[in-house]
């Protein structure tokens, strides 16, 4: 086995200053140890997992019955509207989730704007304010929603 003493065979370079290049930056310590920081090899993972975990509800298929008294209130919507009010409705619909198969049920109470029998909306205001043209309206295909009643 070979025994030689590091500092005699490099005692000309031991005590020479560090260099300091001209051309770059010198790298702070934060990012010096950020290059030793741990690696996370599945990211990502944690939130597929999450999402695919995450519960949907699957749209109810209404009966006829249901559908009949859905469309009850419709006309009975619209000939308040061409009456010249404005009549507000409590309703649950049904919004698909963007991400994957199923969706949620969603209740809420608003103020009818119009119905869309051509696109078959229900369009409400955006807010309770009817005169503030600014706010958006909001808007229902009336194919998902599961109940609506007139407040």
């Amino acid at each position: 086995m070979n025994n030689h003493d590091a500092r005699i065979e490099y005692a000309d370079i031991f005590d020479l200053p560090h260099h300091q290049s001209t051309t770059r930056k010198h790298m702070s310590l934060y990012d010096r140890a950020a290059q030793f920081s741990a690696y996370k090899a599945l990211s990502g993972y944690e939130d597929m997992v999450n999402e695919e975990a995450r519960h949907t509800d699957r749209e109810i298929e209404l009966s006829e019955n249901e559908i009949e008294i859905i469309n009850s209130v419709i006309s009975d919507i619209n000939t308040m509207i061409e009456n010249g009010g404005h009549p507000t409705v409590t309703l649950t619909y049904f919004r698909p989730d963007p991400h994957k198969n199923g969706g949620s049920y969603v209740t809420l109470t608003g103020i009818v704007k119009r119905v869309d029998s051509v696109n078959k909306r229900l369009i409400l205001y955006g807010s309770d304010n009817i005169e503030d043209k600014r706010v958006s309206q909001i808007s229902i295909l009336i194919d998902r929603i599961s109940n609506l009643s007139l407040v």
